[in-house]
Formats: structure tokens, C-alpha cells, sequence
């Protein structure tokens, strides 16, 4: 069992939720929780780690836990609730978490397939927008996510938390150029839907059956023009009062519902 604050693994779990370029320079990440274990591939998973009152409950009840079950198959630490509590990124820690391997995808994995539904993201700030848009995008069934270098790290732990789980299983990847991302979408037969003040057209009116993909801007300040001049076409969400603009991730889930609508039927 690791009982030092000291000890340099523990020193490092700490570091890999604290700072993005840790995760980046290690190519892992770290999650927190029943759910995110339970979720997570084996696979992927580099590092378990259990605190001593959480490993005492699993003892006692061996059979129904599925923790239990799952760690069975893998190498894991016990540390001391003081450890984890140093470990942990939240205010009440479950007692387990997993160091990750971080997944790598290529846009032009998140371009291929038939009609594709694809969200681009552009400097999206706040780490629970982000990882509540992936958490969503999973729940209306798009192909992948595409972010521009200005976005929130995706590998953040607040970002983590809202997903989900569904970090594991929804691709995304980052784009060093909106134009040139835009370009590659059009090449591919992709429709680009803008959600924007000046748009005209309900956003329920056009096709979203074929290759589709919405530009979502930032929370302050939306799409940069140059960035909305790339849609093929402006759309906009219908608000009633003096509400000019909808929290990113409200406005993403409305366009990928509307598309599952018209996709998928119910």
C-alpha cells in the first residue's frame, strides 16, 4: 500500500490532472470513479489505483461488487484515503481511478464513412461545455468532434467528468486550421451549417440526412467571421424574449438532435 504523499507515482497522477502538458508529453490521461472504471477498456488502462477504505468495502461485499469483479483481471495499488484524497481531483473522491492511455484519431478518421454528422468546435472555452457537447454527440450519434487549437484541452478532468464516459468512445481530434478543415469537409461531399445571428432559415428546414457538419463558436464571442464565411449556410435557433444566443453545448444539442430526428425518426 502507498501511504507517502511523496512517492513520485502519486507526485505524477497529481501532475497528469493538473496540467495539460503532462497529459500531452505522457500521452495519458486520468479518470475518476465507479462509472469511468467500470467503462473504461481494458485496453486502454494503464494504472489503477484504489484508496484503503474504498479496496475495505469490496472486501466485505466481494460478490456484488462489479469493481471487484473487474479489478480481479487487473493489476492495481491500494493507497491510503490521505493519498487518494492528494490523488483525486474532486471534492469526494468514489475511491478508484485509472490512468489512461490516450487515444489518437486523424480528422480524416472522423471524415470517412457514409453521411457522416460532424461537430467543429471553435475555441470552446469551459471544459464541461466540451465534454458535455462530446457526452451528447454520442447520444445523437455523430461520427466524430473537430476542434480548433483554441479549445479547452479535452483530456481535461472537468471535461472528463461530463462526458461520461463517453470520452472512450466518441472520436475527436484537433485541427490545426478551420479553413483548411472546411475545405477538406467540402471536398468530401459535407454540407457546413453555421448556427448564426444573421441566419434566416430555421434550423429544422434543411436536409440533414446526407454529410452534415455544424460550426459551433465560442461562448463569448460565437464563430469568428471568417470562420462563419466558410458554412454554406447560415441557420438560426428561434428564442422568444431578449435572449440573442443559447449556451454552446444547448445550441450543439439542438442541431445533433434535429439531425438524429430527421436521421433516425421518432
Amino acid at each position: 500500500m502507498i501511504t507517502s504523499l511523496s512517492n513520485s507515482r502519486v507526485k505524477n497522477v497529481t501532475a497528469l490532472n493538473r496540467k495539460a502538458k503532462e497529459r500531452r508529453s505522457q500521452g495519458k490521461y486520468v479518470v475518476e470513479g465507479v462509472k469511468m472504471f467500470l467503462e473504461a477498456p481494458e485496453t486502454e488502462i494503464g494504472e489503477v489505483y484504489v484508496s484503503e477504505s474504498f479496496y475495505g468495502k469490496m472486501q466485505e461485499n466481494p460478490a456484488e461488487s462489479a469493481c471487484a469483479e473487474k479489478l480481479a483481471g487487473l493489476s492495481y495499488e491500494t493507497v491510503s484515503d490521505e493519498v487518494f484524497s492528494k490523488m483525486s481531483d474532486t471534492e469526494a473522491p468514489q475511491g478508484i481511478l485509472c490512468v489512461m492511455r490516450r487515444k489518437d484519431y486523424s480528422e480524416r478518421d472522423i471524415l470517412s464513412g457514409t453521411a457522416p454528422l460532424i461537430m467543429v468546435l471553435e475555441d470552446i472555452q469551459d471544459p464541461g461545455n466540451l465534454g458535455t457537447i462530446l457526452r451528447t454527440g454520442e447520444g445523437a450519434g455523430v461520427r466524430g468532434i473537430l476542434l480548433s487549437g483554441g479549445c479547452a484541452d479535452i483530456y481535461n478532468p472537468k471535461t472528463i467528468r461530463s462526458t461520461m464516459g463517453s470520452i472512450y468512445r466518441v472520436p475527436f481530434a484537433y485541427v490545426p486550421s478551420i479553413p483548411e478543415t472546411a475545405a477538406s469537409l467540402k471536398a468530401a461531399g459535407i454540407r457546413i451549417y453555421a448556427a448564426h445571428l444573421q441566419g434566416s432559415v430555421n434550423y429544422t428546414k434543411p436536409d440533414y440526412t446526407k454529410g452534415t457538419a455544424f460550426f459551433i463558436g465560442n461562448e463569448g464571442n460565437g464563430l469568428r467571421p471568417e470562420t462563419a464565411a466558410l458554412a454554406d449556410r447560415y441557420i438560426r435557433i428561434p428564442m422568444a424574449g431578449r435572449v440573442e444566443s443559447l449556451n454552446a453545448a444547448m445550441a450543439a444539442g439542438i442541431l445533433m438532435y434535429e439531425a438524429a430526428r430527421q436521421r433516425y425518426g421518432g
